[in-house]
């Protein structure tokens, strides 16, 4: 029989599949927007995403401890920082996704679980086995030579990267539940955004309140896609280890690579293939060092 431990490990496991695999798909979605500037979806990404987190605090009747915890300036510091990355991590994506840049986002998710990998080591103080750091230098081979080859640094990845790197490293010392977190960040973000959709409709930039009935609805339904895989996202950083959720990540951009090269034609020739090709090698290496770590662990 399992310990609670046991159970919780494995309840945030599949909460992190479910939104790898919802982040996965969710090139389709932001591609069925393109007539929108991405600023502005970032914009609508935001307030609809609070509404929605809102409706959720009352079904729960979590209000009244976000609103103590609010209280505190030091949570507020946190979720703020944790804010102003989500912030960065999102507009980046939209603009490469609806710039046809569908396969250099993909490679910043392959790049990130390694990336979290190293931010665990140095922060956290998670130790890597020999295997491990040469799945982090192979890493850092396939970028630079996608960067040869791109002739510049592949920033839209780096970015990406780094940003959610980061991001899940703030959310793994998150002092608040999942909803209640990720409602205090997205809050932090709303009124800037909500006042940035206003001057838009004023100055007749806007691309809602003239929109199609269609397009009003994919809008409001970003609150939907972004809250709900965030919420799993955040409900796994809490009960998994920032190796594993780095581990796992793989599923998104393997759906993002397919999603731009099959169905949007993005191009990926023989030296790009070659570049990815060395970073999965060093997942597969950190996969294989990272089981036997477990089964070793698991002996013992």
């Amino acid at each position: 029989m399992g310990t609670p431990h046991d159970a919780a490990t494995r309840a945030g496991i599949v909460s992190a599949v479910g939104a790898y695999l919802l982040w996965g798909v969710l090139p389709v979605y932001w591609k069925l927007l393109q007539s929108v500037p991405p600023l502005q979806i970032l914009c609508h990404r935001i307030v609809w995403s609070v509404l929605f987190l809102a409706v959720l605090l009352g079904v729960r009747q979590e209000w009244r401890a976000l609103v103590q915890s609010a209280r505190h300036r030091r949570t507020l510091r946190f979720y703020g920082l944790a804010a102003a990355l989500l912030a960065v991590n999102w507009f980046t994506y939209i603009w490469a996704v609806n710039s046809g840049r569908i396969v250099e986002s993909s490679l910043g998710y392959f790049i990130n679980p390694l990336v979290s990998v190293l931010f665990g080591v140095v922060w956290l103080g998670e130790r890597l086995g020999r295997l491990q750091w040469l799945a982090i230098g192979l890493a850092a081979a396939g970028v630079s030579y996608l960067t040869w080859d791109y002739g510049r640094p592949p920033w839209v990845a780096l970015l990406l990267a780094t940003s959610f790197g980061l991001y899940g490293l703030v959310k793994k010392k998150a002092p608040l539940g999942a909803l209640a977190g990720l409602s205090l960040e997205t809050a932090a973000l709303f009124l800037p955004a909500l006042a940035w959709i206003g001057w838009a409709e004023k100055t007749g930039g806007a691309h809602f309140g003239e929109a199609s009935w269609a397009l009003r609805a994919l809008l409001i339904g970003t609150g939907v896609v972004t809250a709900l895989p965030l919420l799993l996202f955040a409900h796994a950083a809490r009960r998994v280890k920032l190796s594993t959720m780095g581990l796992l990540q793989y599923l998104a951009p393997s759906c993002q690579l397919l999603i731009g090269v099959v169905v949007y034609g993005e191009p990926f020739g023989r030296s790009r293939a070659v570049g990815f090709s060395i970073i999965w090698i060093a997942l597969a290496a950190y996969w294989t060092a990272s089981v036997r770590q477990i089964r070793r662990s698991r002996g013992a």
